[in-house]
């Protein structure tokens, strides 16, 4: 039998005890709400399909956040990309319980952020609006917080996962831009001329190498072994460590840099990098063309050897599955045609 009493504050509190269950007890404001809890919560342990609500009811999605912050992000993954997404994620649902973060407040969040001014623009009023794959990359990582919550914080959301329930922004296209021969020279004498002496070397390295920017630019001399022509990546995107084969070319290259006090191989920051590399890209007349493209660039160029298999791709580049791969792998119709003879 449940026992409902009154608070010195006027509201009602229930406490429902049975065998076999852990004590339960929550707080209403009229004592007909508090009955009507306390009969269903009785209903339900009789039935043997109670389950608890009162960690979500009481913690805040800020704290989650933090705590996935400090014992899950920073173990699984690179750089900091996550961190701004989860600071906007805290903004705007970061006062609510994680009891509270229903279906309805998660659409709500995304259709909010969808009408926010791209904020890399300094006139909001003329800006366009935050892109709809930035905002599903924001609600994926909502999902992975709130699934670490109840796996590893032991916080069982009422409703199950709400953002499982919602639509999601589209993805953004793949893209499929690649270089012709002309551009691809005309780029790299930029990048030979560029006063920034690393990106050169860095052009090189990523072309041979199809590592992603991220991954390059982490690199440091410990993990590289020249003699066995080998570059050990402890941490990838995908969460798991790889090993990633080197050219004579691209161990060419790295026995011609110099040694910087940081132990980085390349060390220069990313956005240092992106901008002499838009720089050089501009002066040699080339357009919609990114850094993240080497990569598709290096992987279609190692598949037209025709020499490596699909396994032998997928353990160059560090993709777990086919359909990823062949996203990277671009072949010009010119170079298929004369496969085909």
């Amino acid at each position: 039998m449940a026992v409902i009493t009154q608070r010195p504050s006027g509201n009602w509190q229930a406490k429902v005890r049975r065998d076999g269950w852990p004590s339960q007890s929550k707080t209403f404001r009229t004592k007909a709400m508090a009955e009507q809890w306390a009969r269903s919560t009785e209903t339900s342990m009789d039935r043997g399909s109670f389950v608890s609500t009162s960690a979500a009811e009481r913690t805040l999605f800020r704290e989650v956040a933090e705590r996935y912050a400090q014992e899950y992000a920073q173990h699984h993954y690179r750089g900091k990309g996550w961190r701004f997404k989860l600071d906007r994620l805290v903004e705007r649902l970061g006062d609510y319980s994680v009891a509270a973060l229903t279906s309805d407040r998660v659409a709500w969040y995304r259709d909010e952020r969808l009408a926010d001014p791209d904020p890399r623009y300094k006139d909001s009023k003329t800006a366009p609006r935050v892109s709809g794959p930035t905002v599903k990359t924001e609600l994926d990582l909502l999902s992975k917080v709130l699934d670490v919550a109840w796996k590893e914080f032991q916080i069982t959301l009422p409703n199950g996962n709400p953002v499982h329930g919602i639509r999601k922004p589209r993805d953004s296209k793949s893209r499929e831009r690649r270089l012709s021969n002309t551009e691809f020279d005309s780029v790299l004498d930029q990048c030979s001329h560029s006063r920034n002496r690393w990106l050169r070397p860095a052009f090189d390295f990523s072309t041979f190498t199809a590592m992603r920017q991220a991954e390059q630019l982490a690199l440091t001399w410990d993990l590289v072994d020249l003699d066995n022509c080998v570059a050990y990546l402890p941490t990838t995107k995908n969460g798991t460590p790889r090993a990633v084969p080197l050219s004579s070319k691209a161990v060419a290259i790295l026995k011609d840099l110099p040694r910087s006090t940081d132990r980085r191989v390349f060390p220069q920051h990313k956005q240092t990098l992106y901008s002499a590399f838009k720089g050089a890209c501009k002066r040699a007349g080339v357009s919609d063309f990114t850094w993240h493209d080497l990569r598709h660039e290096a992987l279609s160029r190692l598949a037209s050897r025709g020499d490596l298999s699909v396994l032998e791709l997928g353990a160059i580049s560090g993709h777990k599955t086919l359909r990823v791969l062949k996203v990277y792998v671009q072949m010009h119709a010119a170079e298929l045609a004369r496969k085909l003879g």
